[in-house]
């Protein structure tokens, strides 16, 4: 590795890292998620790893197609941004109708009775929600996984083409792999780290009477981050 390669290797690091912390969307969707669909540690660790994948090699195909076919900069940074857009307005109709389906969850799950007439003839009342052991589950498996992923393979690493893969094409192939892997691994572990860390906050709060809003409050949250995409840039 020639000196040029390592000091755009740990520019790489540093613009990863700094490109995912600024910006909410790279992880408050996945400590939403998971929150209010009580996805487990491991579930949570996949999500975000398969969902950092798409959204990173997404950039980085689109950058070697691009530097390899001699597509102008200017151009390949106009697609990413094209793509960025969607990003945000996907989030945003996902976060929107998540919320709405979240507040009508809310309401429905509200806390009810029901008589029951034991053994011995007496009556007998308890009150529950929907959400305990009275569910009645179809094994059907969640979507949202799915959608999450969609979106950050529509979503680009804005920096990574014109700050990290255009000046390692001035060197060789393997320069530009070598910064697109660095970039790539520190944006995913970035990701997962802060998920994370923000979960393990969030699991020792005493949430009371807004766990049943876990689930409007984490379409409001993939909502926000669309309009911080769309309309402020971050």
């Amino acid at each position: 590795m020639n000196y040029e390669i390592l000091i755009l290797s740990l520019t790489a690091a540093s613009i990863g890292f700094v490109h995912t912390l600024i910006g909410p969307d790279h992880y408050l969707p996945f400590i939403m998620m998971a929150k209010a669909g009580k996805w487990s540690k491991i579930k949570t660790t996949w999500v975000t790893i398969f969902c950092g994948i798409g959204h990173v090699f997404s950039s980085v195909i689109l950058g070697m197609i691009g530097i390899a076919a001699g597509v102008a900069l200017e151009m390949l940074v106009l697609i990413e941004g094209a793509r960025g857009e969607i990003a945000g307005w996907v989030l945003i109709t996902f976060g929107f109708l998540y919320m709405i389906w979240g507040i009508k969850k809310a309401y429905v799950n509200k806390p009810h009775s029901h008589i029951h007439v034991s053994e011995e003839g007496t009556f007998q009342t308890h009150s529950h929600t929907h959400d305990g052991e009275h569910v009645h589950r179809s094994g059907k498996k969640s979507l949202t996984p799915w959608i999450l992923f969609v979106v950050f393979i529509l979503g680009p690493c804005e920096p990574l083409i014109p700050l990290v893969m255009f000046p390692a094409a001035q060197h060789n192939m393997a320069g530009i792999a070598i910064v697109s892997i660095i970039f790539g691994i520190v944006t995913i572990g970035t990701m997962v780290s802060v998920v994370t860390v923000s979960l393990y906050g969030i699991n020792l709060l005493p949430l009371g009477k807004i766990e049943k809003y876990t689930h409007a409050l984490a379409g409001f949250a993939i909502f926000v981050s669309g309009l911080a995409i769309s309309f402020l840039g971050v």
